[in-house]
């Protein structure tokens, strides 16, 4: 059987140039070399014609106002290009007595240039080169946004669609990556009935380095994790992990916390982490400091452990400092202080509900705009 496939379509290359004979030569070129022409005569007609249809390549003179060899406008042209399309090879055309102009050209994303009066091999060459270049790079930019995106959903899955539901708490949060990827981390592990696991981490940096180290915390604090297992020697165990596997410089922010219900007791470490706001019923404020260093920084630190009681009302709030150093358009930071007075005076509100208050009070001051990942979460004591 014959099967019958369709001829690609012919590359489409924008020429721009004010004087008619050469628009002409180079239609008779670029036709005869297989290629679909648009010529245009200025500078205006130029950014008309991108505004129409996508072109594979732009031909262009340098000079558009008779008697002039600046090649400022066409300078310009290239700039204002390369601020609306990066992909677009441009491929500039001067005369012998402007070539430092053309090296300009090339400093401000010029692809290529030919001198006037150009070769016809020459200049099919280059225009080959450039478009065939283009299309590859935008094959393998294609190919690493799908992969991107694939590893975005799957440090998305990594974290948990749902909190577990333990018998008189309740928890809500949200975690907002600012790159797609995110260093923040967050769990919660249900051991039975009556005891709850929790931990929310900070990698350093940004961005997919970030998020590969984000998930080897996660499978780390999982592994060690259990009701039997104190804050302080999880803190302990990971960091001696992280400390062997993670290249230097690089460490995490994390608080890890275990809720007895029965014996209404939160114990918890905190490895220099943000410290998490407990918002008694009264409006009474505590923080939760006791811990140590980040982890990853020294193999040898120990970490201590507090405990704290809770009753009926109680909220805690937990939070990374993209939350806390999110800068409203003046670049001011909303700082602890709101937030704690935040979850004050909605202590009485579900978990959700205040979850959501914090996180909207944020997002209006920075304008819906974060420069870090953010991760806000709210336990509440029922």
């Amino acid at each position: 059987m014959i099967v019958m496939t369709e001829p690609s379509a012919p590359a489409r290359i924008l020429v721009a140039d004010d004087q008619p004979d050469i628009l002409a030569a180079l239609r008779f070129l670029l036709s005869d070399g297989g290629y679909e022409a648009e010529l245009v005569p200025s500078v205006d007609a130029v950014l008309a014609a991108l505004d129409r249809r996508p072109f594979d390549l732009l031909l262009m003179d340098l000079n558009y106002s008779r008697d002039t060899t600046s090649g400022r406008e066409g300078l310009e042209l290239i700039s204002a290009i390369r601020a609306r399309d990066r992909s677009l090879p441009v491929v500039v055309m001067t005369g012998w007595g402007s070539v430092d102009t053309a090296v300009e050209a090339m400093r401000r994303g010029a692809r290529s240039f030919v001198q006037k009066p150009w070769e016809d091999a020459t200049l099919l060459e280059v225009i080959e080169r450039e478009i065939r270049d283009a299309r590859a790079s935008k094959v393998q930019d294609q190919k690493q946004a799908r992969e991107l995106e694939e590893a975005r959903l799957i440090q998305r899955g990594l974290l948990p669609a749902a909190f577990p539901q333990v018998p008189g708490c309740d928890i809500a949060g949200t975690w907002r990556p600012a790159y797609g990827f995110g260093g923040d981390c967050y769990d919660a592990v249900r051991f039975d009935d009556a005891t709850l696991g929790f931990s929310i981490a900070d990698v350093v940096g940004k961005g997919l380095p970030a998020a590969l180290l984000m998930s080897n915390l996660q499978a780390a604090v999982r592994a060690f994790a259990g009701a039997a297992t104190p804050p302080r020697d999880l803190c302990g165990s990971v960091n001696r992990l992280l400390c062997r596997n993670v290249a230097s410089g690089k460490f995490v922010t994390f608080c890890y916390g275990q809720l007895d219900l029965a014996r209404r007791a939160l114990t918890y470490a905190n490895a220099g982490h943000n410290p998490p706001i407990l918002v008694r019923a009264d409006g009474a404020v505590e923080r939760l400091t006791s811990g140590g260093t980040p982890l990853g920084l020294f193999a040898d630190a120990a970490y201590e452990q507090g405990q704290i009681g809770l009753a009926p009302g109680d909220r805690l709030v937990l939070f990374t400092d993209g939350i806390t150093e999110a800068q409203d358009p003046q670049g001011d930071e909303y700082g602890d202080a709101p937030l704690v007075a935040q979850a004050v005076a909605h202590r009485h509100e579900s978990a959700a509900a205040l979850q959501q208050r914090l996180f909207d009070a944020v997002t209006t001051f920075t304008g819906g705009v974060f420069q870090d990942d953010a991760t806000l979460i709210v336990i509440a004591l029922a």
